[in-house]
């Protein structure tokens, strides 16, 4: 009897995600891991130059389970912007979690990914304001693409009006350690 009561006690904890173990895109998020400066191009207003923007990404890990990355540069009104980003990978959804924010605005962006075949793009999505239209919510689409083991990429694209995914932004992070 008592063994039953342990074992469907177990077994509780695991669906509640009480008791985890990493698994193979838990695995995945340890490429993150690490010190990182980046370059970030973006248009300076619709049809406008590239402008860009620089600064550093610390990334650790979590249990085995999570990363958290810490960011600090440049922003977009000249002084320094810091950012925050978790993302995990849910077992019991088969899909890729987080969240992101930061310095330069008061909204939380809540992340649902995947990866694709290759094992080398990550697509989170999520929904958040519009930069088109204020006061009005629209589909984002984040894409990090592991270039190698020392340079990623994100591009960060938005659903507009007219139905089309735009290019927001573009940052390259390379490894420093």
């Amino acid at each position: 009897m008592i063994e039953t009561e342990q074992a469907q006690a177990e077994q509780a904890e695991q669906q509640c995600g009480m008791s985890a173990t990493p698994v193979k895109e838990h695995e995945w998020l340890h490429k993150l891991v690490g010190e990182w400066t980046y370059e970030l191009e973006a248009p300076a207003g619709p049809g406008g130059p590239l402008t860009s923007f620089t600064g550093t990404e610390r990334v650790r890990s979590i249990a085995g389970l999570w990363v958290v990355s810490e960011g600090s540069g440049d922003g977009p009104d000249g002084g320094m912007g810091e950012t925050v980003l978790t993302l995990g990978y849910d077992p019991q959804k088969g899909r890729f979690v987080g969240t992101w924010f930061g310095s330069m605005m008061t909204y939380l962006w809540v992340y649902d990914g995947s990866l694709d075949a290759s094992e080398r793009v990550l697509t989170l999505e999520c929904d958040g304001p519009s930069f088109e239209v204020e006061g009005t919510m629209t589909k984002y689409r984040d894409v990090v693409e592991l270039l190698s083991d020392d340079h990623r990429t994100l591009t960060a694209r938005a659903l507009g009006q007219d139905g089309q995914w735009h290019e927001l932004m573009t940052t390259h992070y390379r490894r420093m350690s």
